[in-house]
Protein backbone atom coordinates (compact mmCIF):
# COMPACT_ATOMS: atom_id res chain seq x y z
CA UNK A 1 0.00 0.00 0.00
CA UNK A 2 0.99 3.41 -1.06
CA UNK A 3 2.19 5.94 1.82
CA UNK A 4 1.31 9.50 1.38
CA UNK A 5 3.95 11.93 2.00
CA UNK A 6 3.87 15.44 4.28
CA UNK A 7 -0.61 14.68 4.29
CA UNK A 8 -0.40 17.03 7.85
CA UNK A 9 1.65 19.42 6.25
CA UNK A 10 -0.31 18.81 2.83
CA UNK A 11 -3.83 19.92 4.62
CA UNK A 12 -2.06 23.02 6.79
CA UNK A 13 -1.40 24.19 3.64
CA UNK A 14 -4.19 23.42 1.52
CA UNK A 15 -6.01 25.51 4.38
CA UNK A 16 -8.88 23.17 3.85
CA UNK A 17 -12.82 24.31 5.14
CA UNK A 18 -15.52 22.02 5.81
CA UNK A 19 -17.83 21.99 2.92
CA UNK A 20 -15.13 23.00 0.10
CA UNK A 21 -14.05 21.31 -3.33
CA UNK A 22 -10.93 19.76 -3.96
CA UNK A 23 -8.82 18.65 -6.57
CA UNK A 24 -6.40 15.94 -6.14
CA UNK A 25 -4.80 15.87 -9.84
CA UNK A 26 -2.86 12.59 -8.85
CA UNK A 27 -5.21 10.49 -6.83
CA UNK A 28 -2.65 6.96 -6.70
CA UNK A 29 -4.04 5.12 -3.37
CA UNK A 30 -6.11 8.14 -2.36
CA UNK A 31 -4.20 8.89 1.00
CA UNK A 32 -4.57 13.12 0.03
CA UNK A 33 -8.08 12.59 -0.95
CA UNK A 34 -9.01 10.44 1.94
CA UNK A 35 -7.21 13.04 4.47
CA UNK A 36 -9.16 16.07 2.81
CA UNK A 37 -12.80 14.22 2.36
CA UNK A 38 -12.17 13.83 6.49
CA UNK A 39 -10.51 17.37 6.72
CA UNK A 40 -13.69 18.82 4.68
CA UNK A 41 -16.84 16.99 6.24
CA UNK A 42 -19.65 17.23 6.44
CA UNK A 43 -20.45 18.46 2.77
CA UNK A 44 -17.06 18.95 1.33
CA UNK A 45 -16.03 17.23 -2.17
CA UNK A 46 -13.19 15.84 -3.53
CA UNK A 47 -12.57 15.35 -7.47
CA UNK A 48 -9.67 13.00 -8.02
CA UNK A 49 -7.80 12.53 -10.89
CA UNK A 50 -5.25 10.03 -12.07
CA UNK A 51 -3.62 8.48 -15.65
CA UNK A 52 -3.55 5.47 -14.51
CA UNK A 53 -6.87 3.37 -15.03
CA UNK A 54 -5.83 1.09 -12.09
CA UNK A 55 -5.40 3.63 -9.79
CA UNK A 56 -8.49 5.28 -10.44
CA UNK A 57 -10.34 2.01 -10.25
CA UNK A 58 -8.82 0.19 -7.08
CA UNK A 59 -9.41 3.83 -5.22
CA UNK A 60 -13.19 4.40 -6.13
CA UNK A 61 -13.33 1.52 -4.61
CA UNK A 62 -11.80 1.96 -1.46
CA UNK A 63 -13.23 5.18 -1.10
CA UNK A 64 -16.84 4.64 -1.55
CA UNK A 65 -17.64 4.89 1.61
CA UNK A 66 -17.50 8.61 0.78
CA UNK A 67 -20.27 8.42 -1.67
CA UNK A 68 -20.66 11.26 -3.66
CA UNK A 69 -18.66 13.27 -1.65
CA UNK A 70 -15.97 11.97 -3.86
CA UNK A 71 -15.28 11.21 -7.65
CA UNK A 72 -12.47 9.78 -9.10
CA UNK A 73 -11.60 10.01 -12.88
CA UNK A 74 -9.34 8.81 -15.34
CA UNK A 75 -7.37 12.27 -16.57
CA UNK A 76 -4.47 13.45 -16.09
CA UNK A 77 -4.03 17.00 -14.10
CA UNK A 78 -2.69 18.97 -17.12
CA UNK A 79 -6.51 18.56 -18.20
CA UNK A 80 -8.05 19.20 -14.90
CA UNK A 81 -9.40 22.65 -16.45
CA UNK A 82 -11.07 22.01 -19.27
CA UNK A 83 -12.90 18.62 -17.64
CA UNK A 84 -13.79 20.46 -14.57
CA UNK A 85 -15.51 22.81 -16.81
CA UNK A 86 -17.64 20.45 -18.48
CA UNK A 87 -19.06 19.01 -15.31
CA UNK A 88 -19.76 22.24 -14.12
CA UNK A 89 -17.40 22.80 -11.84
CA UNK A 90 -15.46 25.91 -12.69
CA UNK A 91 -13.56 26.78 -9.30
CA UNK A 92 -11.73 24.99 -6.61
CA UNK A 93 -11.49 25.84 -2.74
CA UNK A 94 -7.83 24.20 -3.72
CA UNK A 95 -5.95 21.56 -5.34
CA UNK A 96 -3.48 19.51 -4.78
CA UNK A 97 -0.92 17.47 -7.17
CA UNK A 98 2.12 14.66 -5.39
CA UNK A 99 4.51 13.97 -8.33
CA UNK A 100 6.26 11.12 -6.45
CA UNK A 101 5.65 7.56 -8.53
CA UNK A 102 2.96 5.43 -6.36
CA UNK A 103 4.83 2.70 -4.77
CA UNK A 104 1.60 0.11 -6.22
CA UNK A 105 3.70 0.96 -9.68
CA UNK A 106 7.00 0.98 -8.56
CA UNK A 107 6.72 -2.48 -6.93
CA UNK A 108 4.64 -4.06 -10.01
CA UNK A 109 7.32 -5.65 -12.38
CA UNK A 110 4.80 -5.77 -14.85
CA UNK A 111 4.27 -1.57 -14.99
CA UNK A 112 8.04 -1.40 -15.78
CA UNK A 113 8.99 1.46 -13.30
CA UNK A 114 12.01 -0.69 -11.92
CA UNK A 115 15.17 -1.98 -12.42
CA UNK A 116 14.61 -4.70 -9.20
CA UNK A 117 12.42 -6.63 -10.62
CA UNK A 118 12.33 -8.34 -14.20
CA UNK A 119 9.45 -7.00 -17.01
CA UNK A 120 8.69 -5.46 -19.58
CA UNK A 121 10.37 -2.04 -20.59
CA UNK A 122 7.14 -0.43 -20.29
CA UNK A 123 6.08 2.49 -17.99
CA UNK A 124 3.78 4.54 -19.02
CA UNK A 125 0.76 5.94 -16.57
CA UNK A 126 -1.67 5.55 -18.43
CA UNK A 127 -1.73 1.95 -19.93
CA UNK A 128 -4.92 2.25 -22.53
CA UNK A 129 -2.99 5.12 -25.01
CA UNK A 130 0.82 6.03 -25.69
CA UNK A 131 4.07 4.56 -26.46
CA UNK A 132 5.65 1.91 -24.31
CA UNK A 133 9.27 2.59 -23.40
CA UNK A 134 10.57 -0.10 -25.53
CA UNK A 135 8.06 1.14 -28.43
CA UNK A 136 10.27 4.69 -28.05
CA UNK A 137 13.01 3.05 -27.80
CA UNK A 138 12.65 1.70 -31.14
CA UNK A 139 12.06 4.54 -32.95
CA UNK A 140 14.26 7.55 -31.43
CA UNK A 141 17.64 8.67 -32.53
CA UNK A 142 20.98 8.66 -30.73
CA UNK A 143 20.92 12.31 -31.02
CA UNK A 144 17.52 12.35 -29.66
CA UNK A 145 18.29 10.06 -26.72
CA UNK A 146 21.37 11.70 -25.46
CA UNK A 147 19.14 15.06 -24.93
CA UNK A 148 16.34 12.65 -23.37
CA UNK A 149 18.95 11.09 -20.89
CA UNK A 150 21.27 14.97 -20.32
CA UNK A 151 17.73 16.70 -19.84
CA UNK A 152 15.49 14.37 -17.66
CA UNK A 153 18.49 11.93 -16.70
CA UNK A 154 21.15 15.01 -15.81
CA UNK A 155 23.09 11.76 -16.65
CA UNK A 156 27.05 13.13 -17.42
CA UNK A 157 27.80 10.09 -19.66
CA UNK A 158 24.15 10.55 -21.97
CA UNK A 159 26.26 9.85 -25.00
CA UNK A 160 27.70 6.93 -24.12
CA UNK A 161 24.77 5.63 -23.01
CA UNK A 162 22.75 6.63 -26.03
CA UNK A 163 25.07 5.02 -28.34
CA UNK A 164 25.20 2.04 -26.05
CA UNK A 165 21.69 1.49 -25.69
CA UNK A 166 20.56 1.88 -29.24
CA UNK A 167 23.47 -0.60 -30.14
CA UNK A 168 21.63 -2.93 -27.26
CA UNK A 169 18.24 -2.68 -29.07
CA UNK A 170 19.76 -3.16 -32.75
CA UNK A 171 20.95 -6.40 -31.82
CA UNK A 172 17.94 -7.63 -30.15
CA UNK A 173 19.36 -7.38 -26.53
CA UNK A 174 17.02 -4.98 -25.15
CA UNK A 175 13.00 -6.38 -24.48
CA UNK A 176 12.58 -6.04 -20.47
CA UNK A 177 13.59 -3.86 -17.85
CA UNK A 178 16.83 -6.67 -16.73
CA UNK A 179 17.88 -6.00 -20.02
CA UNK A 180 17.59 -2.34 -19.85
CA UNK A 181 19.61 -2.29 -16.38
CA UNK A 182 22.13 -5.07 -17.45
CA UNK A 183 23.09 -2.77 -20.60
CA UNK A 184 23.29 0.25 -18.58
CA UNK A 185 25.73 -1.66 -15.83
CA UNK A 186 27.84 -2.99 -18.70
CA UNK A 187 28.28 0.61 -19.69
CA UNK A 188 28.86 2.20 -16.49
CA UNK A 189 29.82 -0.26 -14.20
CA UNK A 190 27.97 -2.08 -11.13
CA UNK A 191 27.43 0.94 -8.44
CA UNK A 192 28.01 4.96 -8.72
CA UNK A 193 27.42 5.56 -5.52
CA UNK A 194 24.77 4.57 -3.00
CA UNK A 195 22.31 4.94 -6.01
CA UNK A 196 21.78 2.13 -9.12
CA UNK A 197 24.09 3.04 -12.18
CA UNK A 198 20.19 2.96 -13.84
CA UNK A 199 18.31 4.81 -11.92
CA UNK A 200 19.00 8.33 -14.07
CA UNK A 201 17.87 6.44 -17.28
CA UNK A 202 15.23 4.98 -16.28
CA UNK A 203 13.79 8.30 -14.94
CA UNK A 204 14.65 9.80 -17.96
CA UNK A 205 12.94 7.31 -20.32
CA UNK A 206 9.72 7.30 -17.26
CA UNK A 207 9.88 11.39 -17.66
CA UNK A 208 9.80 11.16 -22.11
CA UNK A 209 7.87 8.46 -22.79
CA UNK A 210 4.89 9.97 -19.78
CA UNK A 211 5.31 13.73 -21.37
CA UNK A 212 5.46 14.24 -17.19
CA UNK A 213 7.41 17.57 -17.90
CA UNK A 214 5.78 19.17 -20.62
CA UNK A 215 1.99 17.82 -18.78
CA UNK A 216 3.29 19.30 -15.32
CA UNK A 217 4.21 22.72 -17.57
CA UNK A 218 0.37 22.99 -18.69
CA UNK A 219 -1.01 22.17 -15.08
CA UNK A 220 1.24 25.05 -13.25
CA UNK A 221 -0.16 27.60 -16.00
CA UNK A 222 -4.05 26.43 -15.88
CA UNK A 223 -4.43 24.47 -12.33
CA UNK A 224 -4.25 27.97 -10.49
CA UNK A 225 -6.69 29.94 -12.27
CA UNK A 226 -9.29 27.11 -10.90
CA UNK A 227 -9.03 28.60 -7.64
CA UNK A 228 -11.39 30.52 -5.47
CA UNK A 229 -10.06 33.67 -3.61
CA UNK A 230 -7.95 32.29 -0.55
CA UNK A 231 -7.71 28.83 -2.72
CA UNK A 232 -4.10 26.84 -2.45
CA UNK A 233 -2.73 25.03 -4.83
CA UNK A 234 0.02 22.35 -3.22
CA UNK A 235 2.29 20.73 -5.35
CA UNK A 236 5.21 17.78 -4.21
CA UNK A 237 7.96 17.05 -5.97
CA UNK A 238 10.78 14.47 -5.88
CA UNK A 239 13.47 15.75 -8.26
CA UNK A 240 15.24 18.71 -9.17
CA UNK A 241 13.57 19.52 -12.81
CA UNK A 242 10.18 19.00 -11.22
CA UNK A 243 10.76 21.27 -8.46
CA UNK A 244 12.72 23.91 -10.23
CA UNK A 245 9.69 24.26 -12.48
CA UNK A 246 7.17 24.50 -9.52
CA UNK A 247 9.37 27.23 -8.04
CA UNK A 248 9.62 29.19 -10.92
CA UNK A 249 5.86 29.22 -11.45
CA UNK A 250 5.01 30.26 -8.45
CA UNK A 251 7.51 32.85 -7.48
CA UNK A 252 6.57 34.75 -11.38
CA UNK A 253 3.18 33.96 -10.25
CA UNK A 254 4.03 35.61 -6.61
CA UNK A 255 5.14 38.69 -8.34
CA UNK A 256 2.02 39.99 -8.75
CA UNK A 257 0.95 40.35 -4.95
CA UNK A 258 -2.65 41.79 -6.28
CA UNK A 259 -4.04 38.01 -7.41
CA UNK A 260 -1.11 35.96 -5.97
CA UNK A 261 1.13 34.85 -2.67
CA UNK A 262 3.74 32.70 -2.24
CA UNK A 263 2.97 30.31 0.75
CA UNK A 264 6.14 29.04 0.76
CA UNK A 265 9.37 30.52 -0.29
CA UNK A 266 11.23 27.58 0.83
CA UNK A 267 9.89 24.23 0.15
CA UNK A 268 8.75 22.26 3.17
CA UNK A 269 10.64 19.04 3.57
CA UNK A 270 9.87 15.55 5.62
CA UNK A 271 11.01 15.30 9.55
CA UNK A 272 13.60 12.62 10.15
CA UNK A 273 10.93 10.56 11.94
CA UNK A 274 8.95 10.25 8.31
CA UNK A 275 11.80 9.74 6.46
CA UNK A 276 12.81 6.63 8.97
CA UNK A 277 9.49 5.60 8.45
CA UNK A 278 8.80 5.86 4.78
CA UNK A 279 12.35 6.14 3.21
CA UNK A 280 10.98 7.16 0.18
CA UNK A 281 9.63 10.29 0.97
CA UNK A 282 13.50 11.80 1.74
CA UNK A 283 13.40 13.78 -1.50
CA UNK A 284 9.66 15.13 -0.80
CA UNK A 285 9.65 19.29 -1.03
CA UNK A 286 6.45 20.97 -0.77
CA UNK A 287 5.46 24.40 -2.09
CA UNK A 288 2.20 26.05 -1.89
CA UNK A 289 0.64 29.25 -4.23
CA UNK A 290 -2.55 31.14 -2.79
CA UNK A 291 -5.07 33.08 -4.93
CA UNK A 292 -5.66 36.13 -3.63
CA UNK A 293 -8.36 37.19 -5.69
CA UNK A 294 -10.49 35.22 -7.46
CA UNK A 295 -8.94 33.48 -10.58
CA UNK A 296 -12.84 32.39 -12.32
CA UNK A 297 -13.05 33.72 -16.07
CA UNK A 298 -14.34 31.79 -18.96
CA UNK A 299 -12.58 28.93 -20.89
CA UNK A 300 -13.18 30.95 -23.92
CA UNK A 301 -11.41 34.39 -23.14
CA UNK A 302 -8.51 32.62 -22.69
CA UNK A 303 -8.74 30.88 -25.71
CA UNK A 304 -9.38 34.32 -26.99
CA UNK A 305 -6.14 35.58 -25.81
CA UNK A 306 -4.17 32.46 -27.02
CA UNK A 307 -5.32 33.21 -30.68
CA UNK A 308 -3.93 37.03 -30.80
Amino acid sequence: MHVPVLVSEMLQLLHVVPGGVYLDGTLGAGGYSEAILDQCAPHGRVLGLDLDPEAVRMTAERLARYGDRFMALHAGFHEARPLLAEMGVLEVNGAVLDLGMSSDQVDDPARGFSFRGEGPLDMRFDTRSGDTVLEYLMKVSSRELEEILATYGEERYCKKLARGILHARDRGALSTTADLAKTVQGLLGRRRGRIHPATRVFQALRIAVNREMENLAQALDTIPLLLKAGGRFVVVSYHSLEDRQVKLSFRQRGRDALKWKLVTPRPMRPNVEEVRANPRARSARMRALEAVADQMRPLAADHREMDR
